[in-house]
């Protein structure tokens, strides 16, 4: 195995495994918290983040399958492609190309908001562009199964404050297209908007979806 990633939380290694090429997530001791509690909160993190991933390819989204889970590692499926914020800077004047990747990306998490999971890290540093530009969805490290509006509703802000109004409105209207309560949860983002720092505000208009 390649060291090709290192987070704050957890190392991501290459290579193959039963024959696939996948990628090993591997939770990092943390040396400033108390041994117990470490080894608690790895063995959760790991076990909820496996959960999540494999929930969330049970219900189509479009994620890394989960091959094997050990007490801190994940062994999962590799994703061949470039991440959502690399190919938007290598697709700037290509409006059709960007426009579909990030409809597809808004698309994945109305999917994923559906099943009540919810991202909670949902950026274009987590979307992988795949082949033909279909969005797929990677780290769910911090994610969570809920039915809470605003949890879903920050998933879309997170995204929301990565991209131009422009790219905006194309993963914003592939979201309306695929969740169910897109309309409740699009309206929860205008009014987390307007608290504190939030300064724009997202609003529906006779069903379109503006920014």
């Amino acid at each position: 195995m390649r060291l090709i990633a290192e987070g704050a939380e957890a190392l991501i290694y290459s290579g193959k495994f039963l024959g696939l090429e996948a990628v090993v997530k591997h939770r990092v001791e943390k040396h400033y918290r108390i041994k117990s509690l470490d080894v608690q909160l790895r063995k959760q993190r790991t076990k909820v983040e496996a959960r999540v991933t494999s929930a969330a390819s049970s219900v189509g989204a479009m994620v890394p399958r989960v091959l094997m889970v050990s007490t801190y590692d994940i062994y999962m499926t590799k994703i061949a492609g470039v991440r959502l914020d690399e190919f938007l800077k290598g697709t700037e004047g290509e409006k059709v190309a960007a426009h579909r990747t990030l409809f597809s990306a808004g698309s994945e998490l109305g999917i994923l908001h559906n099943a009540d999971i919810v991202h909670g890290d949902y950026t274009p540093a987590n979307v992988i562009v795949g082949r033909g530009g279909d969005a797929i969805v990677i780290d769910f490290g911090l994610s969570e199964i809920t039915n809470s509006t605003e949890s879903k509703a920050v998933d879309l802000l997170l995204m929301k404050r990565s991209l131009n109004p422009d790219q905006y409105i194309s993963f914003a209207n592939g979201y309306a297209k695929s969740a169910k309560e897109a309309r409740d949860i699009m309206q929860r983002l205008s009014a987390i908007e307007t608290r504190g720092r939030y300064k724009t505000r997202t609003l529906i208009t006779n069903g379109d979806v503006t920014a």
